[in-house]
């Protein structure tokens, strides 16, 4: 056992564990230790310290346990060169093999870089490999439904076709979002049905159940719900 993993061992909760497991059913139980986000974070901040370890951790894919992923996404954060931090991610997409790590892997420096930043997703959104295009996805919600937002982010949304259900939530997840922040071009992809059944429905339920969205949209796009006989 690494040095790393006899750590993530001392953090260990027992009973986290069982919480977590049913939280990412596509992980095998057995590979998670059961450490708390909070304290991954915080060994996350103090590995980072040593840059040398921290280095060679980021090299050792792919790793054996779910929270060594976890930790790996957290440190990447730190990254504060946008080329270094990109490519480590790309990199790293592959690796993933679950909801949790995917969406907490936000490195800050993409913030100041989206327009170098945005061919990375154009490639990414097009991946075979769920968690990559469910990454892609969660970048563009993170990152460009503000200042950067573009109607050519709606038909990439669109253009996604897949069975498997954590991409499909997500891409509800963006576009419930989407509603909240540009309603005017994101309300039309709704109106015209666009969407498969599955994620239209969807959409406009995270949307009703948002803050975000006021009582008159809400009810209006609930007249726009397709029944399954349709």
């Amino acid at each position: 056992m690494t040095e790393i993993q006899k750590k993530l061992f001392e953090l260990a909760d027992s009973n986290y564990k069982k919480f977590q497991s049913s939280l990412v059913p596509t992980v095998n139980a057995d590979t998670i230790i059961g450490v708390r986000v909070p304290a991954l974070r915080k060994y996350a901040k103090e590995l980072n310290k040593n840059e040398a370890e921290a280095k060679k951790f980021l090299k050792s894919l792919p790793h054996k346990f779910y929270e060594e992923n976890l930790l790996h996404g957290f440190l990447l954060e730190f990254i504060k060169d946008f080329q270094t931090a990109a490519e480590a991610v790309n990199k790293f997409l592959p690796y993933i093999d679950n909801w949790a790590v995917c969406d907490t892997c936000h490195p800050k420096i993409f913030t100041k870089h989206t327009k170098e930043f945005f061919p990375y997703i154009k490639k990414w959104i097009k991946s075979p490999h769920t968690y990559t295009i469910r990454y892609a996805v969660g970048m563009l919600m993170t990152f460009y439904l503000e200042d950067d937002f573009n109607a050519e982010h709606l038909q990439m949304i669109l253009k996604i076709k897949s069975e498997e259900y954590y991409v499909n939530m997500m891409r509800a997840w963006y576009l419930a979002t989407a509603l909240a922040k540009q309603w005017d071009a994101t309300i039309r992809i709704i109106e015209e049905k666009k969407l498969d059944l599955w994620t239209h429905n969807k959409t406009i339920q995270k949307s009703t159940e948002s803050f975000r969205i006021t009582d008159e949209q809400k009810k209006y796009l609930k007249t726009l719900k397709i029944s399954a006989a349709k």
